[in-house]
This record gives C-alpha cells, sequence and structure tokens, in this order.
C-alpha cells in the first residue's frame, strides 16, 4: 500500500480504571497470539512514531451553500496535501432509508471532491462498499449519492466487487492474518475516510476507523461483513484500519446520529466538521465531542498504542475550540460509553 504518511506508534497515557478494563481484552489476546508463535500486536517496523497530529474543528451548520470552501478551509488547517495525488474518498453509505440520517451526506461527499481537486489532486474517486444491502448502486442512487457526484463529474467505485488482491496484516489483534483489500485502495496515494458522526450499539462510536469495514469486499466477507464481526469487532477494527492506514479523516457531525446507531438511531444536530491528519486523533477528539470517553473505547484505545495520537496533549488542536462545540449523544441502550471527564481535548 501507498499511504500518505505512515500513521504512527506512540505510548498512550491510560487513565483511570475505564482504561484498565480496555487493555484486559488485549492482554488475553497477546496470550493467544504468543501461543500462535507472534511476539506482538503490531509489527514494530510498520508503525512509525508520530511526527505530530492535527485536528481541526470547523462550525457548519447546514449542508446547504459553499460548502466546498468549508471543506477546503478546514483541510488547509490541518496542512492537508493532495497536489499530484490519486486519491479515494471513503464515506459511510451502510444503508438507506429516508428517515434517517445514517450515512454521509452526499453534499459532503460532492463538497470534498472539488475542494481536493482544487487543492491540486491528479484524481480524485468515491468508494464505498455498504455492509447491509448487497445491491451497492441502490444505497448509492436512493441516497443521492450518484446524482451529487455526477454533478462534480466525479467516479464511483463499488468496493464490494472491486478486484482486490490479499494484503499481509502488519497488526495481529485478531485472527486475521490477510485481508482482501480492493487494489484501488492499494494503488491510491491518499485515503481519506469520510464517517457520519455515529453512535454504535457494539463499538460505542463508528467514526474514521470502523468506516474502513466499508474498504472491504463484501463479496469475501458477507453481509454486514460478517466474517469481520465473528473475529471480535475491536479487533477488527484496529487490523483493518492498520491495514487501509487513511490518511485524512473527514468527520460529517454536521446532523450526527445518537442512541441506537449505526442505522436505528436518531438525529442530533452536532454543527460541526472535524478533520484530521490522523484517524485515531481525529476520532479521539470527535468521542469528546459527543461527550464519551474515547479510553472506554477499547478499539480505540488499543489503537492510540500504535496506529495513531491518542493523547490530548500531543493532539495540536486547529479550527475552533472542541470544547465549545460538545453535545452529548446519547449511547446505544446498554452501552456505558459516556465520558468521565471530556476536558482533555
Amino acid at each position: 500500500m501507498s499511504p500518505h504518511h505512515a500513521l504512527p506508534r506512540r505510548t498512550f497515557l491510560a487513565r483511570g480504571a475505564g482504561a484498565a478494563a480496555a487493555f484486559a481484552g488485549a492482554a488475553v489476546i497477546g496470550l493467544e497470539l504468543r501461543e500462535r508463535g507472534k511476539s506482538g500486536l503490531w509489527d514494530p517496523s510498520a508503525f512509525q512514531p508520530p511526527t505530530g497530529a492535527r485536528v481541526a474543528v470547523i462550525p457548519r451548520t447546514t449542508y446547504s451553500g459553499d460548502i466546498t470552501g468549508t471543506i477546503r478551509d478546514g483541510l488547509v488547517a490541518i496542512d492537508a496535501s493532495f497536489d499530484g495525488a490519486r486519491v479515494v474518498l471513503k464515506p459511510n453509505f451502510v444503508e438507506y432509508d429516508p428517515g434517517s440520517v445514517v450515512n454521509t451526506d452526499p453534499r459532503v461527499v460532492a463538497g470534498a471532491v472539488e475542494a481536493i481537486r482544487r487543492m491540486g489532486a491528479e484524481s480524485v474517486t468515491v468508494a464505498e462498499g455498504p455492509g447491509h444491502r448487497r445491491d451497492t448502486e441502490y444505497v448509492a442512487a436512493a441516497s443521492g449519492l450518484l446524482e451529487a457526484l455526477r454533478a462534480v463529474d466525479a467516479p464511483f467505485a463499488d468496493l464490494n466487487v472491486a478486484p482486490a488482491t490479499p494484503y499481509a496484516l502488519r497488526s495481529f489483534y485478531s485472527s486475521l492474518d490477510a485481508l482482501w483489500i480492493p487494489t484501488l485502495l492499494q494503488d491510491a496515494d491518499i485515503v481519506v475516510s469520510m464517517p457520519k458522526m455515529k453512535t454504535h450499539h457494539w463499538a460505542g462510536v463508528t467514526l474514521s476507523l470502523k468506516n474502513c469495514f466499508g474498504c472491504l469486499p463484501g463479496r469475501v466477507y458477507g453481509w454486514p461483513k460478517n466474517a469481520l464481526h465473528w473475529v471480535g469487532i475491536d479487533n477488527a477494527i484496529v487490523d483493518v484500519a492498520g491495514a487501509i492506514r487513511p490518511s485524512y479523516a473527514i468527520i460529517d457531525g454536521i446532523v450526527g446520529m445518537q442512541g441506537n446507531g449505526p442505522i436505528d438511531g436518531d438525529p442530533i444536530a452536532s454543527g460541526v466538521l472535524v478533520f484530521g491528519d490522523d484517524p485515531v486523533a481525529t476520532d479521539t477528539v470527535t468521542t469528546r465531542m459527543m461527550g464519551m470517553d474515547p479510553v472506554k473505547i477499547p478499539y480505540l484505545n488499543e489503537a492510540a498504542r500504535f496506529l495513531g495520537e491518542g493523547d490530548p496533549d500531543h493532539i495540536e488542536q486547529r479550527g475552533e475550540d472542541p470544547a465549545a462545540y460538545t453535545t452529548s449523544f446519547a449511547p446505544a441502550p446498554g452501552a456505558t460509553f459516556a465520558a468521565t471527564d471530556t476536558s482533555g481535548y
């Protein structure tokens, strides 16, 4: 793969009982891996120390108007660079429900296409592999994504059926040794993860890391990517994100989803777009903005050990102060992800 930059390994400063509980599962995984002859949970040569993480919160209360300009402002704020790059945008279009906010808004996706082109990209392709519908064209058409992409003359690729080749994993949280990854993503210079800001009934939150599930072909992993759930959703999130390694994240929080997400939750207006050059850092900041504690999100806690920056003291805030835009999301029923402290941005 050719990620724009290798995302980092960093010592994560675990805080409180929630961190201890989150790491307990990893200890069991580590024991199983040692029994299989593996020396650790990731290959240190594959994940380099961070050079700094930048996250920008940009206020935006409506999808109408010059959303392209707002997206460009956010990307400039994190010093994003696309000059001459082949870029793939991976939004979140898991299902279509006309009464829901389950998907990244098509206007955000089209705005990102235009903004990134203006910043010098050689090409911009939008690609998705929906997890619930086998008919990707239906989801893309019914949601308005295809119409929005036609308006900006952008191609769309169905990752559920796209040509794919195996990619050997360099992190070992799940029992998977390799992943079938579409060649479109392996050949890209830059992958941008573009999720909707949502809660998740199993994972706590679904943001730029969890969004990488849609990069893998349903023809290999089933619907809703069942094979990834069977190996443990938190473990699979870490391994899949460690293989895809998106260079940037753009999170659609203009209107998010709370409660029984990622499909059956309720709309909640957050009034922001969140940008980052480190998906772990971006998800960490966004989780706190949702009124939840990232230390209590097991996969995010683990990803912060090696895949990106999870320590708020090492995340450079650009744009607006995220604390001023915190909106308490109701967690999924039965979940225990409420934040004990949302001051550590």
